[in-house]
């Protein structure tokens, strides 16, 4: 059995409890930290739906990323931390400053107290969201040399995503010591969900199945949960990740309607409400002057968002499973879990 900890951040989020599974696995002592303990208790109920009873090879320390307290105690006798804790601003009127300084600053907070601690190595989650943002349409493959050009039309959670990322690297060149640093920027992220606090990305498909009118003319590259989570495990321990950042992708991209339209196909009576259609892009322009939601969506509409994997494969022998089988393997789970 491995005695050595890691910590992993924001313990309530989706890719972070699939994180704590694969280390508990493997042998790996895990420390998570929460906003506030209270969670505790539902945390460990979404990993035990997960497949793990930790025990005591679990433990919590509160500690929130705008504030100093707690992360020394998080960080102590830790040799590794996947840091994917991430703020998000409450409400429709959060300014883009919400956004982007607690991002900014919690990145700095958890790196500042891994440097202290000796910790070997950190994984920042980062997100898609730093490289595809604010570029002319792209004739190939977004890949890892591409950030998001915050001139162009930037949402400000890919702003938020692709300053912190920035600050990251800059604090490692700057003043980072020995402490290492490897980034995993996931695509959509789908896959089996734990509980009924679940992301963004999965919400996607439960509006699909719940009988949404159609589809946007969006485009997207998915990836499973648990493929997010061993990519997380190899840019820890692998010695080529060290300074590197990876997409974590599988396969092309797909538009939401062939989305719905697997689901269809795969599901039978189980997607009966789920709609192929693709909503044409005036009803949503129509639409967001009604929903800030959809508002958020409009600099999307027609994009190719394809991204290559390939640097992952390459370098780490990372093997995702099939966009089809992430699809399903959504579905499965929400229909399993009453959702």
């Amino acid at each position: 059995m491995d005695e050595t900890w890691v910590l992993v951040t924001g313990g309530s989020g989706f890719i972070a409890q699939h994180c704590i599974l694969l280390l508990l696995e493997r042998g790996y002592r895990v420390r998570t930290t929460l906003r506030t303990l209270a969670r505790e208790d539902e945390v460990r109920r979404q990993l035990k739906a997960g497949g793990a009873e930790p025990g005591g090879r679990l433990s919590f320390v509160a500690a929130d990323l705008e504030h100093d307290a707690g992360w020394d105690d998080a960080v102590a006798g830790c040799a590794y931390v996947l840091h994917g804790a991430s703020p998000t601003p409450s409400g429709a009127h959060a300014t883009e400053d919400d956004w982007v300084r607690p991002a900014v600053a919690g990145n700095l907070r958890v790196l500042r107290a891994a440097r202290r601690a000796g910790v070997r190595r950190v994984v920042l989650t980062s997100a898609f969201g730093a490289v595809f943002a604010g570029h002319p349409p792209m004739t190939r493959p977004f890949n890892e040399t591409d950030w998001s050009n915050l001139s162009g039309n930037v949402a400000p959670y890919q702003k938020s995503k692709t300053l912190a990322e920035r600050a990251a690297w800059d604090f490692i060149a700057r003043e980072g010591g020995g402490l290492e640093l490897s980034a995993v920027n996931p695509v959509t992220v789908l896959g089996p969900a734990l509980g009924a606090d679940y992301s963004h990305s999965i919400r996607l498909i439960k509006n699909m199945l719940d009988g949404q009118p159609g589809c946007p003319r969006i485009n997207t590259c998915v990836v499973d949960v648990r493929d997010v989570a061993d990519l997380h495990l190899r840019a820890m321990l692998h010695p080529a990740a060290h300074g590197e950042r990876f997409l974590a992708t599988s396969g092309d991209s797909l538009w939401l309607a062939d989305i719905a339209a697997l689901l269809r196909t795969q599901l039978g009576d189980a997607a009966g409400k789920v709609s192929t259609r693709m909503l044409p892009d005036w009803f949503m322009r129509l639409s967001a002057l009604f929903s800030p939601p959809i508002r958020g969506l409009l600099p999307l509409l027609g994009l190719n968002l394809n991204a290559s994997g390939e640097k992952a494969r390459h370098l780490l022998g990372w093997t995702p499973r099939s966009r089809e089988e992430a699809i399903l393997a959504t579905a499965a789970s929400l229909r399993s879990l009453g959702l």
